[in-house]
């Protein structure tokens, strides 16, 4: 199984995979919809379904709508669509004080129906046994973010990274796309992650002034919902971005462009060392 995000890391290695360089070729590619990517990303995954593109079907599942677990939180409720309650909520209970909202929606929304999806492709109801390392989940990590690889959770998955094999960067998944002719997509995230770099944030806000407006909604949507005492009283405000001002008011523009020179002041991490 192939574990597709439409980024550029897991669209190269899928591309690979179509050209032979990865194998074998996998027996089926799922994406995980949150419901809130921005544009670039569905009009990008709509051209890797095109019939023309992969040798593979492409398909999407869904774990909920997390812009509308995110309003119901908001207003006090846990529960979705039919009673269901996230894995994990997003408010921080028992904090005061401001805070930069967490991302918490890996589990519930991303891997959780991915594995489901590969149940039923399996043959396998919910909750029936599995037999261990039945399937290998290919996971589009760069050498760049090596920390996040990791052991799958599920002990039936046992989950591959191709790229590090490779020993691929996103520098090096860009240049394999290039010259191969096919389009460099957008980064896969949902449009209020808080993991963005502020480079990342500038970038949506030049490019994608939707997506970016639908993050600014969101951002004023969660002051004062989530962080709570015990009594479900608030008490402290979330932001989006983790500098705990309004997104809408944050200043992404770089040291150089501020006149204070060519300093290296902040380090985003991006080396994942």
């Amino acid at each position: 199984m192939l574990s597709l995000g439409a980024g550029i890391q897991s669209t190269t290695m899928a591309l690979m995979a179509a050209h032979g360089e990865l194998g074998p070729m996998p027996d089926a590619v799922i994406f995980a919809d949150t419901g809130a990517e921005p544009p670039g990303v569905y009009e990008h995954l709509h051209w890797l379904r095109s019939g023309n593109v992969l040798p593979f079907e492409v398909t999407v599942v869904h774990g909920g709508d997390i812009i509308g677990d995110l309003k119901r939180q908001v207003h006090g409720e846990r529960a979705g669509p039919g009673g269901k309650s996230p894995s994990a909520p997003f408010f921080a209970p028992g904090r005061k004080g401001s805070a930069p909202i967490r991302r918490q929606c890996t589990g519930h929304y991303k891997i959780d129906p991915i594995n489901r999806a590969v149940r039923g492709l399996l043959g396998f109801k919910p909750r029936q046994r599995i037999a261990p390392a039945s399937v290998e989940m290919w996971i589009g990590i760069s050498v760049d973010e090596v920390v996040r690889a990791g052991p799958a959770v599920e002990g039936w998955i046992v989950n591959r990274y191709p790229l590090l094999e490779q020993r691929m960067s996103r520098r090096d998944c860009e240049a394999w796309l290039l010259a191969h002719d096919y389009p460099v997509p957008p980064k896969s995230a949902c449009t209020f992650c808080p993991y963005r770099t502020n480079l990342e944030w500038r970038r949506l806000k030049d490019e994608d002034p939707q997506a970016f407006a639908q993050a600014c909604e969101i951002d004023e949507m969660i002051r004062g919902g989530f962080i709570r005492n015990e009594r479900g009283t608030s008490t402290g405000n979330l932001y989006v971005h983790r500098s705990m001002k309004p997104l809408a008011e944050v200043d992404f523009s770089t040291a150089e462009e501020r006149g204070q020179g060519n300093m290296l002041t902040v380090c985003e991490a991006g080396c994942g060392l």
